[in-house]
């Protein structure tokens, strides 16, 4: 799962195949989620934080639209993992173990044909 937020551009994503659940959170504890099929589309305003996650049996495939000239996304998962792991420890009460498995590179976004 890839947490991950886009810090000025809104995104609309269309659901092409399979079943998922998308899950966005803003500040003050506010959280919401969603479920998606084939055919379903969502949207998540700029800067918040979301992330989306296959709850069928196949695979899921969506795609994720920016009305943008440049992409931009910041990956949770990354910038912990080049946080000092005293600081992630301190604050959020991680374990060593799930400070050694964030990954300090960011997962590439790979379209059709690549």
């Amino acid at each position: 799962m890839i947490c991950q937020w886009h810090p000025t551009q809104d995104e609309w994503s269309y659901f092409i195949e399979g079943e998922g659940r998308m899950t966005l959170f803003a500040s003050s504890g506010n959280a919401r989620t969603f479920n998606y099929q084939a055919g379903d589309v969502g949207f998540v305003p700029a800067s918040f934080g979301h992330y989306v996650e296959n709850t069928g049996n196949t695979t899921l495939r969506f795609l994720e639209i920016f009305k943008s000239d440049r992409f931009q996304d910041i990956s949770l998962n990354q910038w912990l993992a080049l946080t000092p792991p005293d600081l992630v420890k301190a604050h959020l009460q991680l374990d060593d173990d799930t400070i050694a498995h964030l990954s300090k590179t960011k997962p590439t976004v790979i379209g059709p044909g690549n």
